[in-house]
């Protein structure tokens, strides 16, 4: 069954003029003007001219008597249409290979056979929400079974995301209003003269009556929000996309002519990379079925490559998710996510290659669901949390390496745990400590080990210090403790201990 999420951008309009225009001060309202003859009202509104009484349909002289500074610019449906496709085409490289605007104001998405890269719907939504923030737009997204449920539940909500879960979907629509139908503005109006106010009300009501009144897009809406109709998303493409295909004048359905057709897809297309000097980072698999549903598969890998027979091993092993229904009559292959890779020569079998290549191991496991695959790697910092970074698998060795005067424990906890300790100030280690409710009694230390706050990154560790100590136990184990300040001087730290590793 299909995932269909549905992102709605609330200030879309006022958030393209902000990212367009940085000068303008983050407190100042933004509006914009729409016109006809000689009226002028808002069509769009940003959070500060919301909160400052503003809305939707207002006069614009009222506005601009109200609030004094307020910045307007005059609608612009062909840029806001083209912010819309740039977000689309983003979210087709990054999210899924089923992806199409959703105008005036969203984009929508089947994210089955591609969630499981951003590691699950719940992780996907709220990565995707958050990148949009962090690009200076405000964003709302809903995972539902249909475009229908999903448009509806995202204009309605207040809150960033929501799942509904699968088969669930007539319950998180029964109290939505009727504008998430996607109906015309004068069908609302009559619908609500009649007494109708939300959706279960208007789906509990006999069809044949409201048909011949309405005509049948009230019943074509309805059935598509609760999946009885199909509505398929025709997917947005950019001439930049290499894209092969192939159509069947008999729709086919066995696995093993589907995996005989992609074979000769993945040829195709690693011939057109070829071409242009191209290897593929991301490749999306499309079937179009003769019921006018489309399905898609996504297969990444963690470095490009051209290689036809790992390519088509790794759409072959999801073979099993493709559902051909009454038949497939088109096959897409295409590569979203492409980087330039030049040929190379194959090293000779009579010499010994010292480098292991563990791309296809982690092609294997990403493409399995484990979407987050990386490998530690030095960092220039003395701060000893800030001293590691996660880099990709398969990325070269960053050339550094942590200092070894200075022994560092295996095990670095994320974040230091407060313990009670006995020691003698300034410079002596404690003589017990006590973590997680129990008492350790030091039986040999070793230190001082000084480090100082990096005050060109924060200010307020301008004259932080930390005096770590590695201690053993009774027992033998050993631990990593330190002293915020330096044991003299408030300003220094709290002069409070801490664990911040254990040693094998």
């Amino acid at each position: 069954m299909p995932r269909v999420v549905s992102v709605f951008f609330p200030t879309l309009a006022t958030d393209r003029i902000r990212r367009a225009d940085p000068s303008i001060p983050v407190e100042t309202p933004v509006v914009v003007v729409a016109r006809s003859g000689s009226k002028r009202w808002l069509s769009a509104v940003d959070v500060n001219a919301a909160r400052v009484g503003l809305h939707v349909g207002m006069p614009a002289a009222k506005a601009q008597a109200l609030v004094q500074g307020l910045h307007m610019v005059d609608v612009d449906p062909a840029a806001d249409h083209a912010a819309l496709e740039r977000l689309a085409l983003w979210a087709l490289s990054q999210y899924s290979p089923v992806v199409a605007a959703d105008p005036p104001d969203g984009i929508v998405m089947d994210t089955e056979g591609a969630d499981h890269l951003q590691g699950g719907e719940e992780l996907m939504l709220s990565g995707l929400v958050n990148r949009f923030r962090a690009r200076g737009l405000q964003a709302r997204a809903v995972v539902a079974d249909t475009w229908g449920a999903a448009y509806g539940l995202a204009r309605s909500m207040m809150t960033e995301t929501k799942i509904i879960p699968t088969g669930k979907t007539a319950d998180a629509v029964a109290r939505l209003p009727l504008s998430s139908l996607r109906l015309n503005a004068e069908t609302v109006i009559s619908l609500r003269t009649l007494g109708f106010h939300t959706v279960g009300e208007l789906a509990a009501t006999p069809r044949a009556p409201l048909a011949l009144r309405f005509g049948p897009e009230i019943g074509r809406r309805l059935d598509q929000m609760f999946d009885r109709v199909a509505e398929p998303i025709d997917p947005i493409r950019c001439p930049e996309i290499i894209e092969v295909h192939r159509a069947f004048a008999e729709p086919i359905g066995a696995a093993e002519t589907i995996a005989k057709y992609i074979s000769r897809l993945v040829t195709k297309l690693c011939l057109e990379l070829q071409a242009r000097g191209l290897g593929v980072r991301r490749t999306d698999l499309i079937v179009h079925r003769v019921d006018n549903t489309i399905q898609a598969l996504r297969a990444g890998t963690a470095k490009p490559v051209r290689d036809t027979i790992w390519l088509t091993k790794l759409l072959r092993d999801r073979i099993e998710r493709i559902d051909p229904g009454f038949g497939i009559e088109k096959l897409s292959l295409a590569a979203t996510m492409v980087e330039p890779l030049d040929d190379k020569q194959i090293a000779s079998s009579l010499v010994e290659d010292a480098t292991v290549d563990v791309g296809a191991f982690v092609d294997v496991l990403g493409n399995r669901g484990t979407y987050r695959i990386y490998r530690m790697a030095p960092f220039a910092s003395d701060v000893p949390e800030r001293s590691i970074q996660r880099i990709s698998a398969v990325a070269p060795d960053v050339g550094k390496t942590w200092p070894m005067i200075w022994p560092r424990p295996v095990r670095l906890m994320d974040r230091p745990e407060l313990i009670e300790v006995m020691a003698l100030l300034p410079d002596h280690p404690p003589v017990w400590f006590s973590w997680r409710g129990k008492r350790r009694r030091v039986k040999r230390a070793d230190g001082p080990e000084r480090i100082f706050g990096e005050w060109w990154q924060r200010t307020s560790e301008w004259a932080a210090v930390r005096d770590y100590f590695t201690v053993e136990d009774e027992t033998g184990e050993r631990y990593w403790i330190f002293r915020s300040g330096d044991g003299v001087d408030l300003d220094t730290g709290s002069h409070r201990w801490f664990i911040h590793g254990i040693f094998a």
